[in-house]
């Protein structure tokens, strides 16, 4: 019985050292956007935001009936594509990554620009990771680290139990 408390101890430890060797999440995220016409995309911006440099913004669209143009702030306003940055048309889907902290535009060259199919995404910086809570009993660390890894330690703690089980 009691070897068996052991194994099923060192098998918690060996799960919580596996979590405490998990990378950092990494900050760039995949933002999917429908881009089609009649869809009102400052509403759009305003439930998505923040946007974050290396961000990764990936349109969905009917091929042959749009196109994901970026432009300048001027062509954005005026839905004028003719002095495009660039100018992506070919297939179903185009990615695009957020690698300046700026505003970039786009539209779509087809005529749906002035129905409001055109984009303006601001992007920041990626604010710096909160500190971890100061506690006078130094467990400030152990917490910070438990909130990070909630699902980790929740399935560990499940196998453990399930093994107390067992014996």
């Amino acid at each position: 019985m009691m070897g068996r408390m052991r194994a099923a101890a060192a098998a918690a430890l060996l799960v919580l050292a596996a979590c405490a060797a998990l990378p950092p999440r990494t900050a760039a995220n995949k933002i999917s956007i429908n881009w089609k016409p009649n869809t009102n995309y400052s509403d759009w911006v305003a439930q998505h935001s923040p946007f974050y440099k290396d961000d990764w913004l990936v349109f969905y669209y009917t091929a042959g009936q749009a196109d994901v143009v970026q432009v300048d702030e001027a062509g954005y306003n005026k839905c004028d594509a003719s002095n495009a940055i660039y100018n992506y048309s070919k297939g179903r889907t185009f990615a695009f990554q957020l690698n300046e902290t700026k505003t970039y535009y786009f539209i779509c060259s087809y005529g749906y620009c002035f129905g409001g199919m055109r984009l303006a995404i601001k992007t920041e910086k990626l604010p710096p990771p909160s500190p971890p809570p100061s506690g006078s009993n130094g467990s400030g660390g152990a917490a910070a680290f438990a909130r990070s890894h909630a699902a980790v330690i929740y399935a560990a703690v499940a196998v453990l139990a399930a093994l107390l089980r067992v014996l």
